[in-house]
């Protein structure tokens, strides 16, 4: 697979601009809190929801602040400004950051780590989710990572220590190869290197502990859960579908960071997409299927609970979130 980076003068922008070189996130939280007036708000962070046999809970990590003008590339002029303002939004937009638990009988599947300490308070609260939803880090079996950037594997790492010491983590065989191998770091450019560390800090200690269990696509990683490739943000970003009793929720990862303006225009990519075309071609053939289908998705960066569908309206797509319940389903 072909690999390409964006430019070495537009991360120095990103840089000095004050955004951190990895993910989705910059270090923008305490400004615009300052800015802004505002104080955190604590929210409950777990909201439950059935699919089939499956219970799916959506875990919050948190929120942070996001320049929209800073992160988005492959943008018409004023397109921005517009579509920010007809959604009554302004920037920096607060982007949330979502995991997931997928709960079956005793079996606790969580889809992505959320970022841990890597991005100051507003973030890191997946596992105080998770316990709020009852359930103890201890207790997961398996953690399914849709790509190795740290606002989805930081969280894997608890000060120092395995933060999921029973489970065993799943990420695809192209995503590892390329994060996790001395030949591939070797080659990367020094703007990347920094990658490279997050990526031995956090997935490196399951690694070394034989934790780390890589997959092909085809075929089911798990009983209901299988993987699907959606390479471009990263080489090994993959979709998780989940199927049970005709119903499907197809974890999206970060196949889309900015609702209102790539939903309306899914050719808009990121600075952090490794192979930005590819990236955007992902997000068009993963819209229109999942318009045509109407299957629910779930999204790392879309405002919690991130669950929803989607409609076409010619080109373009309207979510469509989920419709708030307080039943779910018994096990």
């Amino acid at each position: 697979m072909k690999h390409t980076f964006f430019a070495a003068k537009a991360l120095l922008k990103l840089t000095a601009a004050g955004i951190f070189s990895i993910g989705v996130l910059m270090n923008t939280s305490a400004t615009f809190a300052q800015t802004a007036n505002q104080v955190q708000s604590p929210q409950p962070g777990y909201y439950r929801l059935p699919v089939g046999d499956f219970e799916v809970i959506a875990l919050s990590d948190g929120t942070v602040p996001q320049n929209f003008h800073q992160l988005l590339t492959n943008v018409k002029p004023g397109e921005i400004d517009r579509l920010l303002k007809l959604n009554y939004q302004s920037d920096p937009v607060e982007l949330s950051v979502n995991g997931y638990l997928i709960k079956k009988g005793n079996d606790l599947i969580l889809v992505d780590a959320g970022t841990a300490e890597a991005y100051g308070p507003t973030l890191g609260h997946l596992t105080e989710s998770l316990r709020r939803a009852g359930y103890q880090p201890e207790q997961i079996s398996a953690v399914l990572i849709t790509h190795i950037h740290i606002d989805h594997t930081g969280g894997l790492i608890d000060k120092g220590k395995l933060a999921f010491p029973n489970a065993t983590i799943y990420i695809s065989k192209p995503e590892v190869d390329f994060w996790l191998t001395a030949e591939s770091k070797r080659k990367a450019p020094e703007s990347l290197k920094n990658y490279f560390a997050q990526a031995e800090a956090t997935v490196g200690p399951y690694l070394k502990a034989g934790k780390v269990k890589t997959f092909e696509y085809g075929k089911e990683v798990l009983p209901g859960i299988l993987p699907l490739a959606s390479p471009g943000h990263t080489p090994g970003h993959t979709f998780f579908s989940l199927e049970s009793k005709g119903e499907k929720l197809l974890f999206w990862g970060d196949i889309m960071h900015a609702a209102a303006v790539q939903f309306v225009d899914p050719a808009v990519t990121i600075v952090y997409d490794v192979d930005p075309s590819a990236a955007a071609a992902q997000r068009k053939k993963a819209f229109r299927e999942a318009a045509q289908k109407g299957y629910l998705v779930a999204g790392d960066h879309l405002s919690y609970p991130g669950i929803g569908r989607i409609r076409a309206e010619g080109n373009s797509y309207v979510w469509v979130p989920a419709n708030y319940s307080t039943y779910t389903a018994i096990h």
